[in-house]
């Protein structure tokens, strides 16, 4: 049989931003770290990202999404 290797959890490690780089509302449980389509990156809440976003993945996008401990651990990307 073989045996499920997991990678090991990554964490976001700067400041999170007050608010979403896009609309300014406050970032409370999950924002990506994304290109958007104007060229620069941005924090912004997911529905933000959607809108002006690249995707998600190498290149693109990260998801993060706060955890019980207050750390923001890398969800998808």
């Amino acid at each position: 049989m073989q045996q499920e290797t997991r990678k090991p959890a990554l964490y976001w490690h700067g400041t999170i931003p007050a608010g979403c780089d896009c609309c300014g509302i406050g970032i409370h449980s999950e924002f990506v770290d994304g290109a958007t389509i104007h060229g620069p990156w941005a924090n912004l809440h997911p529905t933000c990202h959607l809108r002006i976003g690249r995707g998600i993945g190498p290149g693109l996008g990260q998801r993060y999404r706060k955890q019980d401990d207050g750390r923001w651990m890398k969800v998808e990307g």
